[in-house]
């Protein structure tokens, strides 16, 4: 349920709607986020990779060579979609947290600044009222 609470100095809905602003830098930041994500799994596999093919061949640079980076743009190829998907998901997860918080805070100041005012009170007090008895 989305509450708007107007006074005479604030006003401010506990709803906010989400701007082409927001998603776009949302969207950017899951990207950033899932180039770092895939650079960490893609160095840790070439880590793997090099100590496997390492016992493996004993001097035989060249192959080694050929394995690691197939092995490196195999898991380029796999990974990077799901990757994608698990940071937007964290990113959009981390975007909401951070908005609630921002939400959460709005409302504890207003509060606080209802209790230095009795007009405040009392209009919020009306309003927690009308909500009610729309109920």
């Amino acid at each position: 349920m989305t509450q708007v609470i107007n006074t005479p100095y604030f006003s401010y809905s506990t709803a906010q709607p989400r701007t082409p602003r927001a998603r776009r830098e949302t969207v950017e930041a899951s990207r950033t986020l899932s180039g770092m994500l895939l650079a960490a799994v893609l160095s840790a596999l070439l880590v793997v990779a090099d100590q496997v093919i390492d016992t493996w061949v004993d001097g035989h640079m060249l192959a080694a060579w050929v394995a690691l980076w197939t092995v490196a743009f195999a898991a380029l190829a796999l990974l990077a979609p799901p990757l994608r998907k698990v940071s937007s998901g964290l990113a959009s997860l981390i975007a909401s947290a951070v908005q609630s918080y921002k939400v959460r805070r709005m409302e504890e100041k207003m509060w606080e600044y209802a209790h230095h005012d009795p007009r405040i009170m009392a209009e919020l007090q009306h309003a927690w009222l009308r909500s009610q008895s729309q109920i």
